[in-house]
C-alpha cells in the first residue's frame, strides 16, 4: 500500500458507509518509550535511526501487524504527509519528522504507530462512531504483544514514562471526535466547552491542538493520565460525552421545535452557497458541510445522505483534493475544484420545506 492508495479506502476517523450521528469517532492513543534510550527530542540521528529500527521490526512481529506498512517519514512528499494529517493517522508535529522516524499502518489503517515523534511510540487504534472499549481493547492488544519484545520505560510508582510529564502513568488520552453543530446554533456552544474544561478533559478542534473547532467539529479527550487507571479514565470520559450527546440532541431538538426557521435558513445558505459558489476554500467547506450535515439529521435536507457528507468532508481537504485530481494545485485552483466537486456530489440535494 503506498500512500496515494488511502483515498481509495475507507477512513476509520469518519464513516462513509454508515451513520454514526454525533459521536463522529473514537481513538485511543498510549504513549511509549524503550528503557535505556534518550527521548527523540533529546536523542542524535543515528539513535533515532536505531531505535526507529528496532520498534519496526518488532512491529511486524505483533500478529495484528503481520500484514502493516511501514512508511519512512524521510521517504514521503509533502502531498503523502498532508493526507496522512487529514486521515488522522499521524500528527502535525510528526508531518515534520525526516530521518529516523517511521509510521506503521495496519493495512485497514484501525491502527497507526508512529515511531519517534515525541515518544519513541505513539501508538493508535480509531473507529467511525462511540467506540471507546473496542479501541481501548484492540490497541491495549497490541501494547501487550509489542512489551514482548521491546523493554519499555516503567517506573513501579510513576507508571510509564514520558517525553511531556503530562502523559506520565498510563500514558493514555482516549479522545471522542463529536459534532455540535446544534449547540452552537442555539449559542450553547462555548458554554458546553468551557463545561468540559471544568471537568478535567482537553477540548481541540478537528486537526488536533491548536487547530479551530470549524463546523462545530470538537476532540474532547482526557487530560490526567497519572493516578487513574485505564479503565477509569475510558468510563469517565464515556459517561461525559454520553451527558453532551444528550445536550447536543437536546439542542436539536430545540431548533425543530421552537427555532424550525432559523435551522431551515441555515440550512439553506449552506447548501445554495456548496451548489453554487466558484470559490469554496477547505476550512468554508467543512463550516458548510457541517450545517448541512445537522440538516440531513434534522430532515431537513433530501438527496444526500449523512456518509455522503462523511467523504466530502474528507475528500475536501487539500491533500485529498489533490489526491483525487492526480496533481498539485495551488490554493486558488483547490478552491476551484473543491467548488466542483462539492457542486457536482450535491446536484440531487435540496431542502425540504415542509414540517415532519
Amino acid at each position: 500500500m503506498i500512500v496515494n492508495d488511502l483515498v481509495k479506502h475507507q477512513n476509520p476517523w469518519i464513516s462513509l458507509d454508515r451513520e454514526t450521528g454525533i459521536v463522529v469517532s473514537s481513538r485511543v492513543r498510549l504513549a511509549r518509550n524503550l528503557r535505556d534510550h534518550a527521548f527523540p527530542g533529546w536523542a542524535g540521528e543515528k539513535e533515532r535511526e536505531r531505535l526507529c529500527l528496532e520498534a519496526t521490526e518488532a512491529c511486524r512481529k505483533v500478529p495484528r501487524l503481520a500484514d502493516a506498512v511501514v512508511l519512512d517519514m524521510a521517504g514521503l512528499g509533502e502531498l503523502d504527509r498532508e493526507l496522512l494529517k487529514e486521515r488522522h493517522l499521524i500528527s502535525v508535529e510528526f508531518a515534520e519528522r525526516r530521518e529516523g522516524s517511521a509510521l506503521v499502518l495496519s493495512r485497514d489503517e484501525h491502527i497507526a504507530i508512529m515511531v519517534n515523534e515525541e515518544d519513541h511510540l505513539r501508538m493508535q487504534a480509531i473507529a467511525p462512531g462511540l467506540c471507546l472499549q473496542e479501541t481501548w481493547r484492540e490497541i491495549d492488544s497490541v501494547d501487550t504483544e509489542m512489551e514482548k519484545h521491546l523493554r519499555y520505560a516503567h517506573s513501579p510508582t510513576l507508571g510509564y514514562l514520558t517525553a511531556c510529564p503530562t502523559n506520565v502513568g498510563t500514558g493514555l488520552r482516549a479522545s471522542v471526535m463529536v459534532h455540535l453543530a446544534g449547540l452552537r446554533l442555539t449559542g450553547d456552544f462555548d458554554r458546553a466547552m468551557k463545561g468540559l474544561t471544568r471537568l478535567g478533559l482537553a477540548v481541540r478542534g478537528l486537526f488536533g491542538e491548536g487547530s479551530e473547532a470549524y463546523g462545530g467539529m470538537v476532540q474532547v479527550s482526557n487530560q490526567s493520565t497519572l493516578g487513574e487507571s485505564e479503565q477509569a479514565i475510558l468510563e469517565r470520559l464515556l459517561g461525559i460525552v454520553q451527558d453532551l450527546v444528550v445536550h447536543e440532541r437536546n439542542a436539536r431538538a430545540r431548533l425543530v421545535e421552537r427555532n424550525r426557521i432559523v435551522a431551515l435558513d441555515q440550512v439553506s445558505r449552506a447548501l445554495a452557497i456548496l451548489k453554487h459558489a466558484r470559490l469554496i476554500s477547505s476550512m468554508e467547506a467543512v463550516e458548510l458541510l457541517s450545517m448541512l450535515r445537522l440538516g440531513v439529521d434534522l430532515k431537513l435536507v433530501a438527496g444526500v445522505s449523512e456518509a455522503g457528507i462523511n467523504e466530502m468532508l474528507l475528500m475536501t481537504q487539500p491533500g485529498h483534493l489533490q489526491m483525487h485530481f492526480g496533481r498539485k494545485l495551488d490554493l486558488k485552483e483547490r478552491d476551484r475544484m473543491r467548488a466542483e466537486f462539492v457542486a457536482e456530489r450535491l446536484r440531487d440535494a435540496d431542502v425540504v420545506e415542509r414540517r415532519r
